[in-house]
């Protein structure tokens, strides 16, 4: 059903309001006024049937922990746990009165990241652009210059080598295996372990060729109970549906090799990419590409997405551009840009970068210095955020979870802001 909505017009006998006891000044309780929950309540709203299942946890409560999880870098779990023991986090949620009991289940919030998916998540990034604007965080002309810029998105996988693989899957074969009420000559469970062992006792003492040789033995343990239920299902016509996701992706394991396209560096998320930074402490890092976009003077992000397929970083500048113009209504005019987006194909705004052979002026040349200021905000995305580390699953969480980070970081400069302006104030 709908969700609910919290009401607490009505007055308490012996409880007092934490409007009335709270600093009115507090960032949170200023940013509860400024959001325009109305509009999200009604959008939500609509994501749900009248009819069907238990009514839904407020809209408000459910954005609310978001907000403050990606505010603060919190798993579902702590975000769940320390909200009862703020008032202040209860007051920004809609509660004017303390509540005792944790609100929601922790995966509650996985069901709505998944109801709202990337278009939901986006509308509420608008809306902190619109009460950014309220606060006086950024105005109408800083949307018109922007710089853009890309970055990994790592996700939460351990470091991939063959024999991890293998191993792995020669045990969601056994698994498989046992579900189905397959009988298979031989599984290889306890064999596989020691030999995973003895691989990586081979590379630590650089014994290569020897180590090379046992991946290819794990590697044939993996390749016989792959036949052997490969056949089995040759000969049940029912059982062919229910392997296919399994098969499939073994099958492609087994058969790419080192020059092969596309291939697979996780089982359970098999999306993830390898991509080379040329960064010496960190060569390569297993995820996604995530564009971002922030504004030229403050560096509040109006843009991020999670771009899948590895593509040139000059190809994601078109999809950037958009996506803050359907966010922030506005139309960009300057982007600035590095020199890995050379040959972006964009006519329609001024973007500018690094290295150009037209003559600028001292204040353009000024402009064009500041394109680096997005690093700093790109690492407290990663240090205070989540962006570090993705633990959502699949592309759908790859696309939410980059959003969200960007979210959190706007709620982080709000919050800044308007402790800044208190401290001012009161001098």
């Amino acid at each position: 059903m709908k969700p609910r909505r919290i009401n607490h017009r009505q007055g308490r006998l012996f409880e007092q309001r934490l409007s009335d006891q709270l600093n009115p000044n507090h960032e949170l309780c200023i940013l509860s006024e400024v959001i325009n929950w109305d509009l999200l309540e009604n959008e939500f709203t609509l994501l749900f049937d009248d009819e069907k299942g238990k009514a839904a946890k407020p809209v408000r409560l459910i954005v609310g922990i978001m907000l403050l999880q990606h505010m603060y870098g919190l798993s579902d779990a702590a975000v769940v746990m320390n909200w009862t023991d703020n008032p202040y986090w209860q007051l920004f949620c809609g509660y004017d009165y303390f509540q005792w009991e944790f609100p929601i289940h922790p995966t509650t919030l996985t069901k709505w990241r998944q109801r709202l998916g990337e278009g939901g998540v986006e509308k509420i990034l608008g809306l902190l652009i619109e009460g950014a604007m309220k606060v006086g965080v950024i105005s109408k002309s800083s949307l018109k210059k922007v710089i853009v810029d890309t970055t990994v998105m790592p996700k939460a996988i351990d470091y991939p080598t063959d024999a991890k693989l293998f191993c792995r899957a020669l045990k969601r074969l056994v698994d498989f295996a046992k579900k189905e009420n397959i009988v298979l000559r031989q599984t290889y469970v306890r064999l596989a372990p020691k030999i995973l062992k003895r691989i990586s006792r081979l590379f630590h003492g650089r014994k290569s060729k020897q180590a090379m040789k046992e991946v290819k033995r794990l590697k044939g343990y993996c390749g016989r109970v792959f036949r052997e239920i490969l056949r089995f299902i040759s000969e049940n016509d029912g059982l062919e549906k229910r392997a296919a996701p399994v098969m499939s992706l073994i099958g492609r394991l087994l058969m790419q090799t080192k020059e092969s396209e596309n291939k697979i560096y996780s089982l359970h998320e098999p999306h993830v990419e390898c991509i080379s930074k040329g960064k010496v402490n960190k060569k390569y890092e297993f995820g996604c590409k995530v564009s971002l976009t922030v504004t030229h003077k403050e560096g509040f992000v109006v843009g991020a997405q999670a771009i899948h397929g590895n593509p040139y970083d000059g190809h994601t500048l078109r999809q950037a551009l958009e996506q803050t113009k359907r966010l922030s209504g506005k139309e960009v005019e300057q982007a600035f840009v590095d020199k890995g987006y050379k040959g972006h194909g964009i006519k329609y705004c001024d973007v500018r970068m690094p290295g150009s052979k037209r003559k600028w002026n001292w204040r353009q040349i000024r402009d064009l210095k500041r394109r680096q200021a997005i690093e700093p905000h790109i690492g407290h995305m990663k240090a205070e955020g989540k962006l570090g580390r993705n633990f959502l699953k699949g592309v759908l969480g790859d696309k939410v979870h980059a959003i969200l980070c960007g979210v959190g970081h706007n709620m982080r400069l709000l919050c800044n802001f308007i402790r800044q302006r208190a401290a001012i104030s009161t001098a």
